[in-house]
């Protein structure tokens, strides 16, 4: 375990995209399901407000080798493909939390390109420019139009990074299709370890229940993301206005229990934060330290639930460390 003491100091804009993800991804199941069968705007001027905030979020990212729209059973995943500096074989497939897409890796993106190159896409079902044409109705499905997606990259394998709900994501995608994935790396992945704490379940509904005042939604980000101040940024008006203007269809993330941790055949690094909200980072630590057949554990003791963003820089590093590892197997 590495407890890393440093703190930052300014809110960064990937604290303030965290915040909001775990927000979004633990209110999920609390938001009204509408009669169509697959996922979709309440509207053409919601879906206009995304958007805009999307481009202008996606302006601070590096700009895209390729744009890739990915045909897959359950419908069209964009796939953006980012030129790294590194000397990896196998690129990095970044899965982001829920409400949101690529665009919410900007501050990670940087120094995850001096590794290798990169993908990055946005969640099918969930708002972003991924068009969901057929039910997504369980954790078999959610592993199968992602398998697909990952056998139409022309690498023989990638190393998944999920984040919350995309850390979950990358693990219940390993357990259905292990094939072609090479590693996984877990930044304080939601249900995966631990359950969600009571005290965080009670305060989840403000993030997610448009008609809620927008200061109940700051009040909990800022919650979630280790009492840290919400400023007004291009990527919390993209998360802010997924939540508000797009309804998802499939049912939230199972918890994935410990018996199922102890069939996974692909090597896991799982990042906690020490001051996660999501769940009880002890508990965490120590499921995922006795149920993981190849894992490694980090503690990051001061980070909250916005580790990404806090501590874009060691997280880096430590994925490098582990990329290199499993690669030299």
């Amino acid at each position: 375990m590495l407890d890393h003491p440093t703190v930052r100091g300014p809110v960064r804009l990937g604290l303030l995209t965290v915040g909001l993800l775990g927000a979004a991804s633990l209110g999920a199941a609390f938001t009204a399901r509408g009669s169509s069968p697959v996922g979709h705007w309440r509207s053409a001027a919601g879906r206009a407000t995304y958007f805009a905030a999307y481009d202008a979020t996606f302006a601070d990212l590096p700009h895209p080798a390729a744009t890739l729209d990915v045909r897959t059973d359950y419908g069209v995943v964009r796939v953006y493909r980012f030129t790294g500096h590194g000397t990896t074989r196998c690129p990095l497939l970044l899965l982001p939390g829920t409400t949101s897409g690529a665009p919410m890796w900007a501050d990670n993106l940087p120094s995850l390109l001096q590794i290798g190159d990169v993908y990055a896409l946005d969640l099918l079902g969930e708002p972003g420019h991924s068009i969901q044409d057929r039910p997504i109705s369980d954790d078999a499905d959610k592993a199968a139009w992602l398998a697909q997606v990952i056998a139409a990259l022309p690498e023989q394998s990638v190393h998944l990074v999920g984040l919350s709900i995309g850390g979950w994501t990358a693990l219940n995608l390993a357990l259905h299709h292990p094939d072609g994935i090479a590693g996984v790396s877990l930044l304080d992945p939601v249900v995966s370890f631990a359950d969600i704490p009571w005290a965080t379940i009670v305060r989840s509904p403000a993030a997610v229940l448009p008609w809620l005042p927008r200061s109940w939604r700051d009040a909990f980000t800022s919650y979630v993301s280790g009492g840290a101040e919400v400023e007004d940024m291009p990527v919390a008006h993209m998360i802010e206005a997924g939540m508000a203007h797009y309804r998802m269809t499939a049912p939230p993330p199972t918890r994935i229990t410990p018996e199922r941790l102890g069939e996974l055949t692909v090597p896991v690094l799982a990042i906690i934060a020490g001051r996660s909200v999501i769940h009880d980072p002890s508990q965490a630590a120590e499921t995922a330290r006795a149920a993981l057949p190849d894992g490694r554990v980090v503690v990051l003791a001061d980070a909250s639930h916005a580790l990404s963003g806090e501590y874009p820089e060691e997280i880096a590093a430590l994925i490098a460390d582990f990329v290199a590892e499993v690669g030299a197997r």
